[in-house]
């Protein structure tokens, strides 16, 4: 394999950050420094220096705007995540996280989970929408954790697809992990972890599909990576292969995709269903669709 890849596997960090080393210097083959294209070879000694340890991320209670708590008791908060917010400080982000509303907020959450994302059990991406829970007491994280690894939470989502998905319903099967050539992407490549998602044609249009999804498995960028590689790529994802001009024409900034709804056992009991409505951006996207095809 080469550096990049083959480090970034054994070290568990990412490919551009061995390329890192290997550009300084710190990554020595057989005592020769190597490059980040160069193969490691069997029985070869690595000798890797480390960057010093970053100090632990803080989480900074800063009010977000557009976040709307929908639903709070003793166990959980529910709450409707809006655009540009991630949901815990992380290396390299620096706006605004939902661990961070929550406390500018007053709301207390659980201290179960690294310091910077205490309490949280799943997450969205800071270019999703949508709903999404965090518990606040230490018996709802450990429920809720494992509701979500046993895969028994229903995660609904939303998406605006390029052309119509032939069938109109069906299931996406597809191992994904890093994509092979670019570290900020995935992909469907053999021997991925395996990824499932369930799918059905909402409301069809000439350009494009309104689908509501329901994830079996919760891979990173799973329904944009799944609908990319059936080249049916979420309107406005030009990272995953949209088209730009469809893009500007629906005054998308960020791929079409919206966390509808969250249903799940509550940690002290009973079926539970939260719900959260279409942002502006893309509720005007979907009604310019509808403008253009009447």
């Amino acid at each position: 394999m080469r550096i990049d890849a083959g480090l970034s596997k054994l070290l568990g960090l990412s490919r551009s950050a061995v390329a890192g080393l290997a550009e300084a210097g710190d990554v020595l083959v057989d005592g020769s420094p190597a490059g980040k294209s160069d193969r490691l070879m069997a029985g070869s000694w690595l000798e890797i220096t480390l960057p010093a340890a970053e100090q632990p991320l803080q989480v900074v209670a800063v009010p977000v705007e557009g976040m709307k708590i929908l639903h709070q008791d003793d166990d959980i908060v529910v709450i409707d995540k809006p655009i540009g917010v991630a949901v815990h400080p992380s290396p390299g982000w620096e706006g605004p996280t939902v661990v961070g509303g929550l406390a500018a907020a007053g709301v207390q959450i659980a201290t179960s989970g690294a310091a910077e994302r205490q309490g949280v059990v799943h997450r969205l991406d800071a270019g999703t929408t949508g709903v999404m829970v965090v518990a606040k007491s230490e018996h709802a994280y450990t429920v809720l954790k494992r509701a979500f690894k046993e895969r028994t939470v229903e995660k609904r989502y939303h998406a605006v697809v390029q052309g119509l998905p032939d069938p109109s319903r069906g299931t996406i099967d597809a191992p994904i992990d890093r994509h092979p050539r670019h570290d900020y992407k995935f992909a469907v490549v053999t021997g991925g972890k395996p990824s499932i998602t369930h799918y059905q044609t909402v409301e069809a249009f000439r350009a494009a599909s309104l689908i509501d999804v329901k994830l079996e498995t919760g891979r990173t960028h799973q329904i944009r990576v799944h609908f990319s590689a059936i080249k049916h790529p979420c309107v406005g994802d030009l990272t995953y292969g949209a088209d730009p001009v469809l893009a500007r024409r629906l005054a998308l900034t960020r791929q079409w995709l919206h966390a509808r709804s969250l249903s799940f056992e509550h940690p002290s009991g009973g079926w539970v269903q939260f719900e959260s409505e279409y942002p502006d951006d893309l509720q005007n996207a979907l009604n310019e669709l509808r403008d253009q095809d009447g």
